[in-house]
């Protein structure tokens, strides 16, 4: 009797044709420092942090059930101790022109500045930024806390810094006390007379963002960018952080990478990331986010590689595969077919492809499957299952006798 057979395989790392120009590396950052700092030291250009805020909760990610993204507490000196660890090596993987930036919330800001200021000296500061946004519930024991602080230190005073790539126009507000004209070009205008003078304010003149940014909304529950990671930051942050402090081609790295938005802000701007958390589920989804992004584009624009790293390498024993899938053989070709389950019980990525040195290069992809929905792998093939509590498994199917 043919009976089909799986046999385990442990993996190191993934690479795939698309998806970056980038890595994502599944590990503690600390684990990894010695080798980030050897592989990635002085070449990041920018910087990001957003360290888990520790509120003493608990983050779930989202989808049809809730999973334990991570957990949110520890003692207070440990945080700060995290934040230190972090800052400290993002410094030796600055560019001598490049930029930090640290996202935290009120609650350690202050401890998080006299910080900054020994790790990077005090002349390197250069702004606070408050991200004012409206969202959740309202206080009445006090005023609600409704914005985050960023910390922007510069490695040094030729950091690069372009302002004019976050400007948008001025637009057709009304403005109180201004009388709205059209120039001899046709240009619309808004202008003011005191002391003699005429001030006029053009709509396609550019503004330009202080360091109160009220005009970048938190994500709603809804929004397309959702990715059911619950601590998720808006593209449009990261987008004004990354264009105002870096060019095309430059590095920008991210230590505590959560749902991805870094990465793949970065990959949209031609900018090339390093990403790194020790969740599985920060890891998963990040991943995915690269990679539908780029199945949806020209062969040409996506053609850029992404390498995806496992700091402990692949799960070991597999789970019970018959559970997600109608698994057949025909000609040495196994389709692997999803069954009738609900959201929460479905696999959460499929991908087939082959493994050297440990080594798996994807070449197909079932990212969101559902009833029906399956891959294919040829005899000797790779077959890869992220389970729908992130558990990754990486297997070669076959025949056996009995």
């Amino acid at each position: 009797m043919r009976v089909i057979s799986f046999t385990p395989v442990n993996v190191t790392g993934e690479l795939h044709m698309f998806g970056g120009e980038g890595t994502v590396i599944h590990a503690d950052f600390r684990d990894a420092a010695d080798e980030l700092v050897s592989r990635f030291g002085g070449s990041a250009r920018v910087v990001y942090l957003d360290p888990p805020f520790n509120t003493g909760g608990a983050f779930e990610f989202r989808r049809g059930k809730t999973q334990l993204a991570y957990r949110d507490s520890v003692p207070w000196d440990e945080h700060l101790e995290l934040i230190r660890s972090a800052a400290e090596l993002s410094k030796k993987l600055l560019k001598p022109d490049g930029t930090f930036f640290l996202h935290i919330d009120c609650s350690v800001s202050a401890y998080c500045r006299v910080m900054l200021d020994e790790i990077f000296g005090r002349d390197a500061f250069t702004n606070e930024i408050v991200w004012a946004y409206r969202s959740g519930g309202r206080s009445t024991r006090s005023f609600s806390n409704k914005h985050d602080v960023i910390l922007m230190y510069r490695m040094s005073a030729d950091s690069y810094f372009n302002i004019g790539a976050v400007g948008v126009p001025r637009g057709q507000k009304r403005r109180n006390h201004m009388k709205r004209c059209v120039d001899e070009t046709g240009r619309v205008f808004y202008s003011i007379k005191t002391g003699g003078r005429e001030y006029r304010y053009y709509e396609d003149d550019p503004v330009y963002p202080s360091d109160v940014w009220d005009d970048v909304e938190h994500l709603n529950q809804r929004d397309p960018e959702r990715t059911g990671f619950l601590t998720q930051k808006p593209e449009a942050l990261l987008k004004r952080i990354i264009l105002s402090c870096s060019e095309e081609g430059d590095t920008v790295v991210d230590l505590f990478g959560g749902s991805g938005t870094t990465a793949a802000v970065a990959a949209k701007l031609s900018r090339s990331f390093v990403s790194v958390d020790s969740g599985a589920v920060a890891s998963a989804v990040t991943k995915k986010r690269l990679l539908e992004r780029c199945l949806k584009m020209r062969l040409y624009d996506a053609n850029r590689p992404l390498v995806f790293e496992l700091g402990q390498g692949s799960a070991g024993e597999l789970p019970d595969l018959e559970k997600y899938f109608d698994i057949t053989e025909k000609n040495g070709r196994f389709t692997f077919t999803v069954k009738r389950l609900s959201p929460g019980a479905r696999p959460f990525m499929l991908s087939a492809g082959s493994v050297d040195a440990g080594v798996f290069t994807a070449n197909a992809y079932c990212l969101d499957p559902v009833f029906g929905d399956g891959i294919k792998a040829d005899a000797g093939k790779c077959v890869h299952l992220i389970d729908e509590s992130f558990g990754e498994y990486y297997f070669v199917p076959g025949v056996e006798e009995r």
